[in-house]
């Protein structure tokens, strides 16, 4: 059986998985078109009109007129201290500057972040004063929001299930319904990157299976037994595959439940195993946008660790 072929054959079983949870009245009749933000653009210089034929000078600038009041004291003077006697040796020797202290002058570490947060992301739920809807340009603003704190890996553990994801391309046989969404876990890829780009942490083909011990997917088959609910984002990067992911940034789409947990052969050319996860939203939440359709999306997912 060929990639494609598997591919399609593995999405069909997952939307078949998503009809049975019957998210259809979680659906709304009507689904709201995102808003785009607007980027701004730069103000352009305007040009000589046009009716200027050239033969009008410009303005001339009036000339300073030589201010000799301060010419027989033989230094320049301030308008300011116009009358003022001022001892100028005096006003230059300011003295010397305190040294800087070692906690003014220490450097933050590799890696090391000053926080941004106002509460912590180590909840469940809403964050307070974040609407779900909410949109930001990067990873590293949803992290500073404390809707999803990792900046690269796509599951937020915590002790009694996942306090949040990043839903942002993925894999390519998982389907994103809106409502509903399969997911698939992380680990099973060699994170020293590959040899054109070891660097590239997240790029690295799957290189051995995904289990229920890797921290992140514990979280979520956690998520199953506790139903605790899990903060979601969606990234611009799913656009190609779903029309619910938003055509730029990050949007926070609210609550979602894990309802099932699972692990089966994997879309890769090993046959490895993956985790798999899928996931339903809470009701009484906005409704989610969807985008123009216009499928440009970037489908790697170097940002995600699912």
């Amino acid at each position: 059986m060929s990639y494609a072929e598997e591919r399609e054959q593995n999405i069909a079983r997952n939307r078949k998985l998503l009809a049975g949870l019957d998210i259809g009245p979680l659906k709304p009749k009507y689904e709201p078109k995102e808003n785009l933000k607007k980027k701004a653009t730069a103000k352009k210089r305007r040009s000589p009109s046009l009716d200027n034929d050239g033969s009008e000078e410009p303005p001339k600038k009036i000339p300073r007129t030589p201010d000799d009041t301060n010419a027989s004291e033989g230094a320049r003077r301030s308008s300011r201290l116009a009358g003022r006697t001022v001892d100028y040796r005096q006003e230059q020797d300011r003295g010397v500057p305190e040294p800087i202290t070692i906690n003014r002058s220490q450097k933050l570490k590799v890696g090391k972040v000053k926080s941004k947060r106002t509460y912590d992301p180590h909840r469940y739920g809403h964050i307070p004063d974040v609407e779900v809807g909410t949109w930001w340009a990067t990873r590293q603003d949803c992290s500073n929001a404390s809707i999803h704190a990792p900046w690269v890996s796509g599951i937020a553990s915590g002790p009694n299930g996942a306090y949040s994801i990043a839903l942002s391309g993925g894999y390519d046989d998982d389907v994103d319904e809106g409502y509903a969404f399969t997911f698939t876990g992380s680990g099973g890829r060699d994170l020293r990157g590959t040899k054109t780009a070891p660097k590239n942490l997240r790029t690295a083909p799957q290189s051995s299976d995904q289990s229920f011990e890797d921290r992140n997917n514990a979280a979520l088959q956690r998520s199953v037994e506790t139903q605790k609910p899990v903060r979601v984002i969606r990234g611009f990067k799913g656009k190609g595959r779903s029309k619910y992911a938003p055509s730029e940034g990050y949007r926070y789409d609210g609550l979602y439940v894990v309802k099932k947990a699972w692990i089966e052969k994997g879309l890769n050319k090993g046959g490895f195993l993956v985790c798999k996860f899928a996931f339903v939203r809470l009701p009484g939440q906005p409704n989610i946008p969807v985008n123009d359709g216009d499928g440009d999306g970037d489908d790697d997912d170097d940002d995600t660790d699912e």
